[in-house]
């Protein structure tokens, strides 16, 4: 049996680069970190505490997926 050590060893713990690019995205047009991302399947979802941030971010949908170069659904939550 593997153990814990050697099964993490081989795992990629970096941040996938669509994650990476949401972020740049919110941080440089809304000038606002304050948001979780998660990948899933064919799906991303998109996390803030701002409901004026999510509202934004919701209108520009179309934009955001484009400048992050991805053709997965898009989704946003508050909380």
């Amino acid at each position: 049996m593997d153990s814990i050590a050697e099964i993490l060893a081989n795992r990629d713990f970096s941040i996938p680069d669509e994650v990476k690019a949401i972020k740049a995205y919110v941080a440089e047009n809304y000038d606002n970190r304050d948001v979780t991302v998660k990948l899933s399947g064919q799906e991303i979802v998109i996390m803030s505490r701002s409901a004026a941030l999510i509202g934004n971010l919701r209108l520009n949908a179309p934009a955001l997926s484009k400048a992050v170069g991805t053709t997965k659904r898009i989704r946003f939550k508050i909380g």
